[in-house]
């Protein structure tokens, strides 16, 4: 896309708590250690090129098929330094965008991807970028799920920095289907 002026504006961030305040991977690790099945536990224990905290950690534990809004929201950024190109920012970008996205849905079930019951995957993705952003930097992903019908659940998502511009869009449709 050309850089040009226009016409210009952009939904306002969530006000939630920022990462700092939030615990960090590891510490979410230890804290759900005794009730979380081994197949998210075996997730969690592999390296991984992104740090992610949940502003909501419980959406991660066992739900124990308490239906919530199927409404969330999680920090990222990359796990080190990156260069300065923005190619590599909007390819980090891209890789993330996929993550925690499909599982918005499942949360109005009181649901969760890592059960083994659930056959999940993601069927189409779209990511539309707005404007310049670091992917080394915190980035809040506000997720949301309008629909899910005929075993497929429909996920969006907005990306903002943490000063609130929208860098990022994204929708997902996915496959959710019962065992």
């Amino acid at each position: 896309q050309i850089d040009e002026a226009g016409l210009e504006h952009a939904i306002d961030m969530p006000q939630v708590t920022p990462p700092e305040d939030l615990p960090s991977e590891a510490e979410l690790k230890a804290s759900f250690t005794d009730a979380t099945p081994e197949p998210i536990r075996r997730f969690f224990d592999q390296p991984r090129p992104i740090e992610s905290r949940p502003v909501d950690p419980r959406r991660y534990a066992p739900r124990a098929g308490v239906p919530g809004e199927p409404v969330q929201y999680v920090w990222f950024r990359a796990s080190g330094a990156l260069p300065d190109d923005p190619a590599v920012h909007r390819a980090v970008l891209a890789y993330l965008s996929d993550m925690t996205l499909l599982d918005t849905a499942l949360i109005a079930h009181g649901r969760s991807a890592f059960q083994s019951d659930l056959q999940v995957a993601s069927l189409d993705h779209a990511l539309w970028f707005h404007r310049p952003f670091r992917a080394d930097d915190w980035l809040l992903y506000a997720q949301d799920s309008p629909s899910s019908s005929g075993a497929r659940g429909l996920t969006r998502g907005s990306i903002y920095t943490r000063d609130g511009r929208l860098v990022a869009s994204v929708a997902q449709e996915g496959l959710i289907r019962p065992r």
